[in-house]
């Protein structure tokens, strides 16, 4: 078990990430792609990554074994990380002395192959090979759902939103999950090993991830800048593609009922969404978005509230009576 303490300063300071961190997801997918468990949401996708990956991954899943210790240089928590190749450059500038001694704690665990020597001592040519596996594995494995990815994870944020605005803090953290508890001033986190982290008027950042499995993770080292990254909820259907690599649209009885855009903007919606969140999800211009919230409304299946000058969309309850019958029946 992870035991995460708290200070009224620390309270003050929890912070939920503003979108996905390309490493945390290159880093957790390439060790969940490794793993067997998780196949109700994970299978799909391994399936279709797996004989899509260059041989320069195997450089990445030789660092990030599926269970276990891995480096905490590869998750980088300062630096500029806002785009993939600026996260590339931040972890290619790791100090040596970093690189040496996440290093050396892998190879207590692992037998690692000569070309990690190299690593620990911040061989550039080494660096390069690890930047190109990163660029190259995120364009074959995670590019063409990356705006899924980022959907899911803007609906995420948009629940936490709701459990800070009902509870504060305190009930933003007791509403991550069944694998929190909290129990002030301590968050009690389901954790393959027993680890504690005092945050010591540092605060928190909660990195909600799509491809973290199956427990929430966080850094080895405790003095580095604290984080805590956590699991979300999928849709059932998220890896299902077409040839140009894009999510499929929604199908199942509310697809020719509703139209398939409709269908898929009522799912999104039981969980909450923007109208913003949604065009990026069904990649649909936001007046198409608009048009058919418009028609959900007037149904009474979904309800809209404005704030800040953001339209945000949540199912009714008829709505979400209506996604449950399709699901129970075994189509949608």
């Amino acid at each position: 078990m992870l035991r995460v303490y708290f200070t009224s300063e620390d309270l003050a300071r929890v912070r939920v990430a503003p979108g996905p961190d390309f490493l945390w997801e290159i880093s957790n997918s390439v060790q969940t792609l490794q793993r067997r468990d998780g196949a109700r949401v994970f299978g799909e996708w391994r399936q279709w990554a797996r004989p899509r990956l260059s041989d320069s991954c195997r450089l990445l899943s030789t660092l990030l074994p599926p269970r276990g210790y891995s480096p905490d240089f590869l998750t980088p928590t300062s630096g500029d990380r806002g785009t993939l190749q600026a996260a590339v450059d931040t972890l290619l500038s790791t100090p040596r002395p970093r690189l040496h001694t996440d290093l050396t704690q892998l190879a207590a665990s692992l037998q690692l192959p000569s070309w990690a020597g190299s690593l620990a001592r911040g061989d550039v040519d080494t660096l390069r090979r690890l930047g190109l596996a990163v660029r190259t594995y995120h364009g074959e494995a995670l590019a063409p759902f990356w705006r899924r990815v980022h959907a899911h994870i803007d609906a995420d944020r948009a629940v936490r939103l709701l459990s800070l605005l009902d509870g504060g803090t305190e009930g933003l953290l007791a509403g991550l999950g069944p694998q929190f508890r909290w129990r002030s001033p301590v968050l009690e986190v389901a954790y393959p090993v027993d680890q504690q982290l005092c945050l010591r008027g540092r605060g928190l950042i909660l990195q909600p991830s799509f491809f973290c499995w199956p427990t929430p993770i966080t850094l080895a080292d405790a003095e580095l800048p604290p984080v805590l990254v956590y699991p979300i909820h999928h849709a059932a259907d998220w890896a299902s593609t077409v040839p140009n690599g894009r999510p499929a649209e929604g199908s199942g009885p509310l697809g020719p009922l509703l139209g398939h855009t409709r269908a898929a903007i009522l799912r999104a919606a039981r969980t909450g969404c923007s109208t913003v969140q949604v065009a990026r999800l069904l990649d649909v211009t936001h007046p198409a978005i608009s048009q058919h919230v418009n028609v959900l409304r007037a149904a009474g299946l979904v309800t809209t509230v404005r704030k800040a000058g953001r339209s945000f969309h949540v199912a009714t309850a008829e709505g979400r009576a209506l996604l449950s019958t399709a699901e129970r029946a075994g189509l949608e």
